[in-house]
């Protein structure tokens, strides 16, 4: 018997006069799950995550949130949701400690030790006023209040934005955290790297639709393998069955290779008597860009 999901979206809607935002948009979560939210701003990652709170209504379709009806039952929802920004915004009067325990008390106040933890760890001072954070220091004021009182749900709207490589490890790590404590976690991003080292399943939305869900393991048995090959007679591993988008320069074979051929193309590959090989797995980048590459293979601004 499996458990109901953390988050389950339906066909749903969303309408801002004659701008559809979401257009049918399906989404399941499960429980203990990192989920990734791939797309590019305008693709609706922030309009989901807004009905999934309950701070706008579907124009049509339903949302389900750890049981409940978010606009319904907004309060109760709350309760055990941790919710960042990308663009985080503050009391400007108050200090960064002050905003930290008004946020938590919302949900019942920080656990004390965890928050003076998270404080070092994040490198940030709560004495200041909040009017002279930086882009960074407004976002780690609000990760540490999400980080600071254990929630069954983190849902993370671009979360790292505006902070250096250094306290983007600190982000990684307490997502890790959380997840081995049993928190479920939906990640919107367009950073892949971020992703793939953090999610176990991801979702690409594009215009508002979710156009290819599963684990990061499925979506890459999708995708092309890239080789890179060197050696007098590469060029002969045109004619292989399998090789796609062959390029040849100089003594150099450049090609692709679905999933089901790689078995034969390998083995012709070790046949071939080469002197170099480079093979590049699938990543999710290449996943994400064919669902966003127009006809030239360009991505739309």
């Amino acid at each position: 018997m499996t458990s109901d999901p953390v988050i389950h979206a339906n066909l749903l809607v969303k309408k801002f006069g004659s701008t559809r935002a979401l257009d049918g948009l399906n989404l399941r979560v499960e429980a203990g799950e990192v989920h990734g939210f791939l797309g590019p701003n305008g693709a609706g990652k922030s309009t989901t995550l807004r009905l999934l709170l309950g701070l706008i209504r579907p124009t049509s379709g339903t949302a389900n949130v750890l049981g409940l009806n978010p606009w319904e039952e907004p309060v109760l929802t709350h309760r055990d949701i941790a919710y960042v920004p990308g663009d985080v915004s503050l009391w400007p009067n108050l200090s960064g400690g002050e905003v930290i325990d008004l946020l938590t008390g919302l949900r019942g106040g920080a656990d004390q030790q965890l928050r003076r933890a998270l404080i070092e760890e994040f490198d940030f001072d709560p004495r200041r006023k909040a009017r002279t954070y930086s882009k960074g220091n407004r976002q780690k004021t609000a990760l540490i209040a999400a980080f600071a009182r254990p929630a069954k749900l983190y849902l993370l709207d671009e979360p790292s934005a505006g902070l250096d490589p250094v306290m983007e490890s600190v982000f990684r790590r307490q997502v890790r955290r959380v997840s081995a404590e049993g928190a479920t976690v939906l990640l919107s991003s367009h950073i892949l790297s971020e992703v793939e080292q953090l999610c176990g399943k991801v979702t690409i939305i594009r215009s508002g639709q979710a156009v290819e869900t599963g684990s990061l393991d499925e979506l890459r048995h999708l995708k092309l393998t890239h080789f890179r090959v060197e050696g007098t007679q590469s060029v002969q591993l045109i004619a292989v069955p399998g090789v796609q988008n062959a390029h040849a320069e100089g003594g150099t074979l450049e090609f692709d290779v679905e999933a089901a051929d790689l078995t034969p193309v390998l083995e012709a590959v070790a046949r071939a008597g080469i002197s170099g090989l480079t093979v590049s797995p699938p990543s999710l980048e290449s996943l994400f860009l064919s669902h966003y590459s127009d006809s030239t293979g360009k991505v739309p601004s």
